[in-house]
């Protein structure tokens, strides 16, 4: 049998069933301070190095299939200077969407087919990374979904975006492309570099 401490930084009450813990065990390592519960059924050693983005860790033990999308990924991503309420993420269409009540998520499926589309990592602990949509992809969903997200927020990002060392307008393009709005991110680009 395994003890808590033997535990990896972050895991769920199944890691550490399966390693033979007993739940009371779990329950009351929390309750005198040896873990931290992030959200239900995913705890933290308390003498873990500090997470960069302890919600994302939550989020992603609770649903490790999901992506850290829109204006989540926008604020890792010094596309916005909101924070946003909920940490938003991508599932893919055919599954259902998380019920994760803390931290408070909010769930956007997108289609099968683009769902990995600039999808890379960031890690959120040390040596524990997270799921994220790289800057364009964050850009054009955000670009995409404005009417749901908001226009002020998807042009703020977009002119980061455009304004910052790494950008590149074709790669914007080629996503919108991908994702079935080439013609209306083009058009905010020129736009954009226009003023």
């Amino acid at each position: 049998m395994m003890a808590i401490a033997d535990l990896p930084p972050t895991f769920t009450t199944g890691t550490a069933r399966a390693s033979g813990i007993h739940p009371r065990d779990l329950y009351d390592a929390r309750e005198t301070g040896l873990i931290i519960e992030l959200s239900r059924g995913v705890f933290r050693h308390a003498t873990a190095p500090a997470a960069s983005f302890p919600d994302f860790l939550a989020v992603t033990y609770s649903s490790p299939c999901a992506i850290v999308c829109l204006l989540s990924a926008a604020a890792v991503h010094d596309l916005t200077d909101e924070i946003p309420p909920t940490v938003q993420i991508a599932v893919s269409r055919p599954s259902r969407a998380p019920r994760i009540s803390f931290p408070p998520t909010t769930a956007y499926r997108f289609e099968p087919s683009t769902f990995e589309l600039g999808l890379t990592r960031i890690d959120a602990a040390p040596g524990e990374s997270v799921r994220i949509y790289n800057p364009a992809r964050t850009v054009v969903d955000l670009m995409r979904l404005r009417h749901r997200i908001g226009e002020p927020q998807a042009f703020t990002a977009l002119h980061r975006y455009l304004r910052s060392r790494d950008a590149s307008p074709v790669e914007l393009v080629q996503v919108a492309a991908a994702l079935g709005v080439e013609g209306p991110v083009l058009h905010a680009v020129e736009i954009a570099s226009a003023g």
